[in-house]
């Protein structure tokens, strides 16, 4: 895996509307990876507060926790991203 796709991972693993499902579809990483990869990556004090964000009612990782009127992986004001690709604007 490269480094930027990486970055990208852990990017979208502290943003907290962004499902796991989400990083699943677009690297073929689980759940599980996700945070074996968060481990080995950030720093012990980092992945602590990651993972106490995740397991918190503020972040919606989860489906199970999600609220079910959020429907998408991304905000609808946001510019269109295609494969992990930014559109040219």
């Amino acid at each position: 895996m490269e480094l930027k796709d990486i970055d990208r991972i852990i990017e979208m693993a502290w943003e907290d509307r962004t499902p796991f499902n989400a990083i699943e579809l677009q690297f073929g990483l689980s759940e599980a990876q996700v945070i074996a990869l968060m481990r080995k990556e950030l720093k012990r004090s980092s992945f602590n507060l990651w993972r106490k964000r995740v397991n918190s009612g503020v972040s919606q990782k989860n489906r199970a926790k999600r609220n079910p009127n959020i429907n998408r992986f991304k905000c609808s004001l946001q510019k269109t991203i295609s494969m992990n690709k930014i559109s040219k604007r």
